[in-house]
């Protein structure tokens, strides 16, 4: 009789608070705290502004894609299955490595970051102390139990949260007066929203930026892949997709309206971090220990959601038969250890590339991060139009879904139109263009790889379990 390892199922523990949490985690980084600056410098703050805005609508079109594929077929490592069974067992492939990388190469450069963020208060300190430290912990919350894993991301999670509402609730009340910057100067009001034009560049910087806001909002669909363990997933996926999409539009917009009605759009991307700039406006005490710790918070729930993700993809790449089965064994607390450790290997030489070889190694690394992302938001939005189709093909009722898009085949389609739109905007910027040299190769080589690896595996013969 076969033990829980050698089947390699994986427990569901998670409930409804560590899904949102988990959603939420992945999505408030890096991208937000830094590439703001970035993007209100490229296209205006009206240009942002928009930009958030599409972000957020293609966020939801993939999210209701989602939703109907994770409630009808909850799977751990979800998207990739939906391709493989949808749009063919090579896309799937392809799709569960190009995720696997995303979150992989964001490990390197969390782990780099959070050693820097440590160096704010302990400058004697090498990073790369500081890295070997972060690994450990982030290794043991994933690899105790999901359960235990859940939990640290959960109150991760709350600390940006909470951190976010206060910054729109404070520097919305220092925009309009109620609270006085620091050098005494009145209150910006909508100025700086409407100073420089609503799109001083015209309407191409949008679209070139339209990758970035992508990434700045990825991390929702880690809802799909923690579907497979989540308690009752036809209740819990809805209300967490729900309260996600609600969430990021408050968080997101509010925060992007804030930042650019207090930043002038020469200031803006100049900073490290347009927050702290924010906060040295406004005269917040501490701002700068303040934003420091919740900047490392932030860095540390991406490396845990990053890990968690990444970890799951090579398990359910071996669930599925294209890698061998010792990823896909899981210890008596349902954790699939080998693939985590493999994982945390990636994240450690992401890492070493990001120190040796930051302008070549790691740019395409991160580079190949950012299109993946978007590559596998379109996977999602194309299987989720083919198995509805094949739904109906098949004499079912829609009314069997338990969970549905609506205005289908509006929803898939569209979400892949404005996806595929994001990546031809990636052409127009020279110092994203690296992302389709990069992305592209990558592709066509997981797909050779698929096939040959394919190949291997039906000729490799049955091992008898232990």
């Amino acid at each position: 009789m076969q033990t829980q390892q050698e089947n390699g199922q994986l427990k569901r523990t998670m409930k409804t608070r560590h899904l949102i949490m988990l959603s939420l985690g992945g999505v408030i980084g890096t991208g937000l705290f830094f590439n703001t600056g970035y993007i209100i410098s490229t296209t205006g703050a009206a240009g942002t502004l928009l930009a958030y805005l599409i972000g957020a609508l293609v966020v939801w079109l993939v999210m209701q894609c989602l939703g109907e594929l994770s409630v009808a077929m909850p799977e751990t490592g979800a998207f990739h299955v939906y391709a493989a069974r949808y749009l063919g067992p090579a896309t799937g492939y392809t799709v569960a490595w190009l995720y696997w990388l995303t979150w992989t190469v964001a490990l390197g450069s969390s782990f780099t970051a959070a050693g820097f963020c440590m160096q704010y208060w302990f400058p004697q300190v090498p990073v790369w102390a500081w890295c070997v430290v972060f690994c450990a912990v982030i290794f043991g919350l994933n690899v105790i139990s999901t359960r235990f894993f859940a939990e640290g991301e959960f109150w991760f999670s709350l600390i940006k949260v909470i951190t976010i509402i206060a910054f729109i609730i404070l520097g919305g009340a220092a925009i309009f007066g109620f609270i006085p910057m620091q050098d005494g100067s009145p209150a910006p009001g909508l100025t700086n929203i409407t100073a420089e034009g609503w799109f001083p560049h015209g309407g191409l910087p949008i679209l070139m930026t339209m990758v970035a806001v992508n990434f700045a909002f990825s991390g929702t669909e880690l809802i799909g892949i923690a579907a497979g363990e989540t308690e009752n997933p036809h209740m819990v996926i809805p209300v967490a997709i729900r309260t996600t999409i609600a969430r990021l539009i408050i968080f997101f917009i509010g925060t992007v309206f804030v930042l650019a009605a207090l930043i002038p759009m020469q200031q803006a991307g100049v900073e490290k971090s347009p927050f702290v700039l924010v906060f040295e406006k406004v005269g917040i005490p501490y701002a700068a220990d303040i934003f420091n710790f919740v900047i490392l918070t932030a860095i540390l729930s991406a490396a845990n959601s990053g890990l968690y993700a990444s970890g799951r993809m090579l398990w359910s790449l071996s669930n599925e038969k294209t890698l061998p089965r010792c990823f896909a064994r899981v210890n008596k607390n349902g954790v699939p250890l080998t693939a985590l450790s493999v994982s945390m290997l990636g994240g450690v030489l992401a890492l070493f590339s990001s120190v040796v070889a930051p302008d070549t190694v790691f740019v395409a690394l991160s580079a190949i991060s950012g299109f993946a992302v978007v590559a596998v938001w379109i996977s999602i939005c194309a299987s989720h139009f083919v198995f509805r189709r094949r739904h109906v093909q098949s004499g079912q009722p829609l009314s069997a879904l338990q969970y549905r898009a609506p205005w289908y085949p509006l929803v898939p389609v569209l979400g892949f139109v404005l996806c595929v739109v994001a990546c031809v905007g990636l052409a127009f910027d020279p110092s994203q263009r690296i992302a389709l040299y990069c992305g592209i190769p990558f592709v066509a080589l997981c797909y050779g790889a698929y096939y040959l690896t394919r190949h291997l595996t039906t000729q490799e013969p049955e091992h008898v379990a232990e």
